[in-house]
């Protein structure tokens, strides 16, 4: 129930609530009557004399509706200060490093409860390296920080790692589950799709610091900033990253819509930390979020280019620096002999191909068809519709198309097929997708065109004589009248045709093919109700005043100071990748039906320095929870902070959680010393047992990558969102089909079984116990404690080192006799009779399973 509606007039023409009357109130005489049939509420109950007391008190004082804490702007936060007593100052203010600290010693104060010690040298290594850059600490900076016994060390540490490529690696990981990364488009088909740019424009994005709000900004709507680069544009593929389906028989305008709901939904998952899809559907129950609200938000992304196409366009298209020189000089030309307008309009053809109408737009079909529903077919005396199609100005066509039959006259008529021709076009036989131009005739305005075909060499009815991709509308290539306009023509013609490598990306429509938006009755998108235009919600911050209304103005909003939710979500993501649980634990929505912060002003407090003094500096923000005391407090739990604390949620103790499934596989390679730290480019396939993939139409397979490859991070593994990499998902990856804001930790067998026996870490303990005997000599004892070292940092004790010992000698003594087993677990690498190595693999394997090691600790 919404405010306004409460204080309306009702059905009966009189009013629920009138604030500061309770005798004109409508709502207090019904809960207040006797009668079963007219007393509220209806069939039920009826409320108690404290109930009815407390709503008439109410009414009488206003009628004041209260306002979520996630809804009001973030404001600064004084920093609480040490209690006293008696004017002596509280032992545990020495603990505090930063004011997070005192946030946290004030809630602990109020429970009775003592910060944990800090912990020791190497644990904090271990913990602050895995939590910045995702895995173990290169040696160097390692025994360059345990040496150094300055004060300032370990900020010299985070300092460092925060500087190295690696931190862009891990926190692009996290991003990935927003942003909805695949390598593929989704469904049943689940093609390939070429989005990689995309992912490695977030390493770098992280690791140069990029402001958050131009973070998000840049991949909400960097097509639209003034001189948008091929950067800007790759950034927007986060929302191509919307699943397309390329099935055959499916309705594209169905699919078109569903992954602009997508977008709805992830940017208010993703930047807002709010569940706004039910809106889709009807009125938020429980949030201050209207029906109409939803579909005026869709606004902004409905009038983009993309159609659900199997090529996924719009592309951007990737050319190596001589094509670009070529294109920059083509763009040059144009702009010095023509105009800066007709320049912009010649690149953005050159590197998009837009804006050009989709041949799966056509209609009316006789003799043809959307062949598998992707390309307009037409065979012979072919007759379909293109519809609504601006020809103000336009003079030439350019099209893309295939043939493989000669003699195929092609027409375009005005209106109806038999209204005037706008061009007659032969088709030559073109084998593979051809892009060609014709002149067409000067009409005005807008008008339905309908193609007619014929082919004399085609003797069947059912046989394709042509296949369209798209059409483009357009003016003769400008500047014919100036020197040398044959030559850039001829270049430009040559660029068009040119195969190059392309990422999907985002673009709006131009005026002449604009999209209009409309309520969806129920959430049917069959069903359209009102026309709306592009906003924001009321209950929110307001749209900028001279904001564009679009996606660029939408980022504005967005990323205003004002906004009451951007910076919360970001702050309350960063702490949950350090702490394991956001200060909100419900991280993927903040709203009333969400977990309320355990520590709300320090939430706030984050956010405003975050947006303020830290300028959107995700670095920064990272920096100051990690330098901070409660961050680096040892992790160990007594009996008291189990009963007063079990879940740590006062933070009385360090962290201690379960690693990432990318952490984990990143951790065990560098432990192993396989890591490659090779960066960028497209996916990898390291190992994956047969039967994964079962491919449809297209009959993929996973080709296992050779070399360093095989051993790159995990950020860098080939994502199929239909058959996700296994071993991930058993350690909590998702597969990345819709929007995930949080990944729930579990703790199962299938993770034991994993580690222990998926090929992936048996080869990595392979590597592994190698490193073991080159480390630790010829002593078994002294290469035990060497892998151990290797994986927690730590020495290890006589305990364990008894435990690993004996399962040493089972393991020996079963291999010493059966050389073929010993074969299989050195990977028949042709020593079988080497029993030892063998057994430490063993070890090796075992260490790289243990509690300490798969947790942060």
């Amino acid at each position: 129930m919404f405010r306004e509606e409460a204080l309306a007039k009702t059905e009966s023409g009189k009013f629920g609530i009138v604030p500061g009357d309770p005798g004109k109130s409508e709502m207090i005489r019904r809960i207040n009557l006797k009668n079963p049939e007219e007393r509220m509420p209806y069939k039920h109950d009826p409320l108690s004399k404290e109930e009815i007391d407390i709503l008439t008190k109410w009414v009488k004082q206003g009628a004041q509706w209260g306002e979520h804490w996630a809804y009001v702007p973030v404001k600064d936060v004084p920093v609480p200060q040490a209690t006293t007593f008696f004017g002596l100052i509280n032992k545990t203010k020495d603990w505090a490093k930063n004011p997070i600290d005192n946030f946290v010693q004030q809630k602990l104060d109020e429970q009775d409860l003592k910060p944990s010690a800090q912990a020791d040298k190497k644990t904090l290594l271990r913990r602050v390296s895995l939590d910045i850059i995702g895995m173990p600490a290169p040696e160097k900076l390692a025994t360059k920080y345990l040496q150094d016994n300055r004060e300032t060390a370990y900020a010299e540490l985070v300092d460092s790692l925060l500087a190295m490529p690696n931190y862009g690696e891990k926190w692009t990981s996290m991003w990935l589950d927003l942003a909805r990364y695949a390598d593929t488009k989704g469904y049943e088909r689940d093609d390939s799709r070429n989005i990689w740019k995309y992912r490695d424009w977030l390493i770098r994005a992280f690791n140069e610091d990029k402001p958050y709000n131009l973070f998000l900004t840049e991949q909400i709507a960097g097509d639209l900033l003034p001189g948008a680069t091929d950067n800007d544009y790759i950034a927007t593929a986060f929302h191509r990253n919307t699943m397309t389906n390329d099935e055959g028989g499916t309705e594209n305008e169905e699919f078109r819509t569903a992954a602009v709901l997508d977008r709805v939904n992830t940017t208010w998952q993703a930047a807002m930390g709010t569940t706004f899809a039910c809106v889709q559907c009807h009125a938020h129950p429980y949030d201050p979020f209207k029906h109409e609200d939803y579909y005026k938000f869709m606004a902004f992304f409905n009038d983009t280019r993309d159609e659900d196409t199997f090529s996924d366009y719009p592309l951007l298209r990737h050319y190596d620096d001589t094509l670009q020189q070529q294109v920059n000089n083509v763009v040059k030309w144009v702009q010095q002999n023509v105009s800066p307008q007709k320049a912009a309009e010649v690149n953005t053809f050159l590197k998009t191909w837009q804006p050009a109408y989709n041949s799966l737009t056509c209609d009316s079909f006789t003799n043809s068809e959307l062949s598998d529903t992707k390309w307009l077919a037409l065979r012979n005396n072919a007759l379909c519709r293109l519809k609504n199609v601006d020809l103000e100005s336009r003079d030439q066509l350019m099209f893309r198309y295939k043939a493989d039959t000669s003699g195929g006259v092609w027409q375009i008529h005005i209106d109806n097929p038999a209204g005037p021709l706008l061009a007659t076009i032969q088709l030559p036989q073109a084998k593979g997708w051809t892009i060609t131009e014709s002149k067409i005739a000067g009409f005005n305005g807008r008008h339905d065109l309908y193609f007619t075909y014929t082919n004399k060499n085609l003797s069947k009815p059912t046989t394709n004589g042509a296949l369209f991709d798209w059409f483009y509308f357009t003016q003769e290539f400008p500047g014919k009248d100036k020197v040398g306009y044959a030559d850039i023509k001829n270049q430009y013609l040559k660029l068009v045709s040119t195969n190059v490598p392309t990422t999907p990306v985002m673009m709006d429509n131009p005026s002449s093919m604009h999209r209009a938006s409309y309520v969806f009755e129920r959430g049917n998108w069959l069903t359209k109700g009102e026309m709306v235009q592009p906003d924001v919600p009321k209950s929110l911050n307001p749209f900028p005043a001279k904001a564009p209304r679009n996606r660029l103005g939408l980022a504005m909003w967005l990323t205003s100071n004002q906004n009451p939710l951007t910076a919360r979500t970001m702050v309350n993501r960063v702490w949950e990748q350090i702490f394991g649980t956001g200060l909100a634990e419900t991280q993927e929505d903040l709203g009333s039906q969400g977990i309320a912060p355990t520590h709300p002003e320090l939430l706030d407090w984050l956010s405003y320095r975050f947006m303020t003094d830290d300028n959107w500096s995700v670095k920064k923000l990272i920096r100051k929870v990690v330098l901070s005391a409660t961050y680096q407090q040892d992790s160990r739990v007594t009996k008291e902070l189990l009963e007063k604390d079990p879940n740590n949620k006062y933070y009385s103790r360090g962290v201690r959680v379960r690693l990432s499934a990318e952490q984990v596989r990143d951790q065990a390679l560098c432990i192993s010393g396989l890591i490659s730290h090779k960066m960028y480019g497209p996916g990898v396939f390291p190992y994956q047992p047969e039967g994964i993939w079962l491919s449809p139409y297209n009959g993929a397979k996973w080709r296992q990558s050779t070399g360093e490859d095989q051993y790159r991070r995990a950020v860098y593994t080939y994502w199929k969102r239909s058959a996700a990499y296994p071993s991930m998902l058993t350690f909590d990856g998702v597969s990345r089909e819709i929007c995930t804001a949080r990944r729930i930790r579990t703790n199962t067998p299938l993770q034991a079984l994993t580690a222990l026996n998926d090929s992936v870490y048996v080869d990595i303990a392979r590597h592994l116990a190698a490193r073991m005997q080159n480390q630790g000599g010829g002593n078994v004892s002294k290469q035990i404690a060497t892998g151990y070292a290797l994986a927690t940092n730590h020495e290890i004790d006589e305990r364990r080192t008894k435990v690993l010992m004996n399962l040493y000698n089972q393991a020996f003594n079963k291999f010493k006799n059966d050389p073929v087993k010993t074969c299989d677990m050195n990977g028949n690498t042709g020593y079988p009779t080497e029993a030892a190595t063998a057994a430490l693999t063993v070890i090796a394997n075992a260490i790289l399973n243990l509690d300490e090691v798969v947790m942060k600790n």
